[in-house]
């Protein structure tokens, strides 16, 4: 089998369980993981001042992807490898496009969470991310010619679809990333901020080959992750059409898939025991291209 050497694990709905807790199984395995000389990472969509303080509580002590990979920052050390925000420009049209909806929406900038009023969905994603709510007001003035890292729409799931259509048609994958990260957020980052990209890069510094990385997640957003390691999992708990584009499906955010992969592919190396644990496609060794995964 395969040693794996470098592995990214997405955080909400993967690592972290239904509480925002990482279970103690999932703790020992990927101590142990790190222990064998495994390079181990986050790759998530959340801030890098809410990552960040998961990956020290756990000792990861590589660079982490945050911002759904437009910021590599390593959390203890601090020092930025990568940092691709959304020109000014494009951000400007985005948020004035997307002023008009109503929807509530955040602007990152310098690794703040900004919003134009405190509504009760902002409040909400705060809580949960653990961070601080920056009201600024007008965000069109607040931003002036800054360039902020992401912008990130909250509504429901079929309003996201329709205005994710929309968007695309207006903003063309060579000017902006745009993905849901859950069935209710859409998201607007730099062309080449993806998870996938990202991966890629890390994989590249460390000189480890594609074959040797492993990608853990579970949503849209981890699809171009998954599809560049040589082992991409999704967990039991995402969709059926995310899990499609897996080469194996383990255990569920609050059964300990993360763990139970671990111990499989990394700490155990024990046989396939499902047909889901065979690969289910080939690697295309496609050049990974920016855009929309």
């Amino acid at each position: 089998m395969v040693d794996y050497r470098l592995v990214a694990v997405d955080l909400d709905d993967t690592l972290l369980d239904s509480a925002l807790e990482v279970s103690p199984r999932t703790v020992r395995a990927l101590a142990r993981a790190r222990e064998k000389g495994v390079i181990v990472t986050l790759a998530t969509g959340r801030m890098f001042s809410s990552a960040a303080p998961i990956a020290r509580r756990l000792g990861i002590d590589a660079p982490i992807i945050t911002y759904q990979g437009a910021l590599v920052k390593n959390p203890f050390t601090g020092e930025e490898l990568a940092h691709r925000v959304l020109p000014n420009g494009v951000a400007r049209a985005v948020i004035a496009r997307l002023a008009g909806y109503g929807y509530h929406f955040n602007v990152y900038l310098d690794d703040r969470l900004c919003m134009e009023s405190l509504t009760g969905l902002g409040r909400r994603y705060a809580d949960i991310c653990r961070v601080e709510a920056h009201v600024v007001g007008d965000l069109l003035a607040f931003l002036g010619e800054r360039s902020p890292t992401k912008v990130l729409v909250i509504a429901p799931e079929d309003e996201i679809l329709a205005l994710m259509r929309e968007m695309k048609a207006v903003f063309p994958a060579e000017r902006v990333h745009i993905t849901r990260s859950k069935p209710y957020f859409l998201e607007f980052s730099h062309p080449r901020a993806t998870k996938g990209q990202a991966l890629k890069y890390l994989a590249e510094r460390y000189g480890i080959p594609r074959e040797a990385v492993m990608a853990i997640g579970d949503g849209y957003n981890d699809l171009d992750m998954v599809e560049y390691a040589g082992l991409g999992v999704m967990m039991d708990n995402a969709r059926d059409e995310v899990k499609r584009h897996a080469d194996y499906v383990t255990a569920s955010n609050d059964a300990d898939g993360v763990a139970e992969a671990i111990e499989r592919f990394i700490l155990d190396k024990s046989p396939p025991r499902c047909p889901l644990a065979a690969p289910r496609r080939a690697k295309t060794g496609r050049r990974l291209q920016g855009g929309n995964g």
